[in-house]
């Protein structure tokens, strides 16, 4: 069975570097600033994927007077603030959400994120399947 090392390994040797899909390159390696990774569009929801894995995902959001309609998931997921603000709402309760605020949306608990016409909000999501 190979591993990530031998696979490096061997596509160093084919001249190829290897690449890992799961991580946007942006951010592989490097610090940046979490609100310019993701653009705002008039009146539309933008979502960019940071990282995906086995064991979880992490999605920055652009809300500009969009949000999203109450759902659930099977894992919890932990919003960070990153700019404007927004509403998260969870069984029921709003919680406004703003820059380097977070709030944990429990696993099966239906929530929305609440973002009016005229405003916006951006929030990193990190969901961790456990």
């Amino acid at each position: 069975m190979k591993t990530n090392a031998d696979e490096t390994k061997e596509s160093k040797k084919n001249g190829s570097a290897a690449k890992d899909l799961s991580v946007l390159p942006d951010v592989l390696g490097k610090a940046k600033d979490l609100s310019a990774l993701v653009d705002y569009q008039r009146n539309s929801v933008v979502s960019k994927m940071l990282l995906t894995k086995g064991a979880g995902n992490v999605t920055l959001f652009a809300f500009d007077g969009q949000g999203l309609s109450e759902h659930s998931a099977p894992f919890d997921a932990l919003v960070q603030g990153i700019d404007g603000e927004g509403t998260v709402r969870i069984e029921g309760v709003d919680s406004k959400v703003g820059r380097g605020q977070v709030i944990v949306m429990p696993a099966n608990k239906p929530h929305a994120v609440l973002v009016p016409a005229g405003t916006r909000f951006k929030m990193m999501l990190v969901m961790i399947k456990a």
